[in-house]
């Protein structure tokens, strides 16, 4: 069921937003390397659904729901989670519009889901991974966090926080071992919007837009030990869209 290049085997993994898209795609790729995964979401019922087709293929998972717009709540995650070696922030949410269109609510929802709880959990675990020797924190930001896009100021803005986050955290955690590194993707299919998704994969140099899965194979290469001289780093899984 494993690899040799990315065999995660034997490692414990914690994945927000695993319930669709990108996180469920790195869920389901990383168990299929070896990990024991755990997935965190909102929705129970998806999360189990997630969980039973891991462990139908003889993977090893479990489902946490928590919300991370409450600080409470990334505390009990990173509790419940226990002694994680991987974490990927994933989980998170993106909009697009005019910037005077973009209401206080929506705007703190934004830099909540998109900052504070990575910030937090990475708060929480970051340590812990020191102390067992290290670990692997995968940041999922987004190419718009380099790119000027119309509509994009506050989701890009979450995006490029996460990545110059990412950066401190490897001088603050790789000394000891954890490694940090971030994951941009450029446009990927998933349940949301795909004619728009569409439209921007043929902006860019491969002229179409990533499946998930091709983003979870990088985020597993970044967890395994193949990427072990690998920290501080923004790897851009665009199509060469940041190439521009």
């Amino acid at each position: 069921m494993t690899s040799t290049q990315q065999n995660v085997a034997g490692r414990r993994a914690l994945v927000t937003g695993a319930t669709s898209g990108i996180g469920r795609a790195a869920a389901i790729r990383l168990a299929g390397e070896g990990a024991d995964v755990v997935l965190h979401g909102r929705d129970a019922r998806r999360g189990e659904q997630v969980v039973a087709e891991i462990t139908q293929t003889g993977g090893k998972a479990q489902f946490i729901a928590a919300d991370l717009a409450d600080p409470t709540e990334i505390r009990r995650l990173a509790d419940e989670a226990g002694e994680v070696d991987v974490l990927v922030n994933n989980a998170g949410f993106s909009w697009f519009g005019p910037t005077a269109d973009l209401d206080v609510a929506t705007y703190d929802a934004l830099f909540d889901s998109n900052v504070r709880a990575p910030y937090f959990l990475v708060a929480a675990l970051a340590p812990r991974m020191a102390a067992n020797g290290g670990g692997s924190i995968i940041n999922v930001a987004s190419m718009v966090a380099t790119i000027g896009m119309s509509g994009a100021a506050a989701y890009g803005g979450t995006k490029a926080t996460l990545t110059a986050m990412t950066r401190a955290w490897a001088a603050e955690f790789s000394p000891r071992g954890v490694r940090v590194n971030t994951i941009a993707p450029g446009p990927v299919f998933t349940a949301a919007d795909p004619e728009r998704i569409e439209a921007l994969g043929a902006t860019t140099l491969l002229g179409r837009a990533a499946h998930a899965d091709e983003i979870a194979q990088v985020i597993t290469f970044l967890a395994s030990p193949a990427s072990a001289y690998v920290t501080g780093a923004t790897v851009a899984a665009d199509g060469g869209r940041t190439a521009i």
